[in-house]
């Protein structure tokens, strides 16, 4: 099947599941074991993903590698609608009373931070 036949029969706002600690903590050092030099963490703030899930016809978000200024893995963050469409403009209403379209929220800045104790939590300290 094909990405978009499959984005037709999704319902995207149930996208995602949790998992336990255990499948966490396998997964993470799968990751680690095959990927070395790979594994990060991005910290990421409840207002800004607030704000993402905030805009109309938002249901998900959609997270993007990148690579920030600094040269430093990252991600970016954009939301999605229903359709899983990545939602890139919002239609507004100005002071004046016209209808206008503005750029929509996508987000960066996350932050490397508190993962060492993560990892030594979720790996069992097998990975420092």
């Amino acid at each position: 099947m094909q990405q978009k036949e499959l984005l037709t029969n999704l319902e995207v706002a149930s996208v995602g599941e949790a998992i336990d600690h255990q499948l966490a903590k396998e997964l993470i050092q799968s990751y680690q074991t095959t990927y070395p030099e790979a594994f990060t963490a991005v910290l990421i703030g409840r207002k800004v993903i607030d704000q993402i899930l905030a805009q109309p016809g938002c249901v998900g978000i959609r997270f993007i590698d990148a690579i920030n200024e600094e040269g430093q893995k990252t991600l970016v963050y954009v939301g999605v609608d229903a359709t899983g469409k990545s939602i890139l403009n919002s239609v507004v209403v100005e002071k004046n009373g016209t209808i206008a379209a503005i750029p929509a929220i996508v987000a960066d800045r996350g932050a490397v931070t508190g993962l060492d104790e993560l990892i030594t939590w979720l790996t069992g300290g097998l990975f420092k």
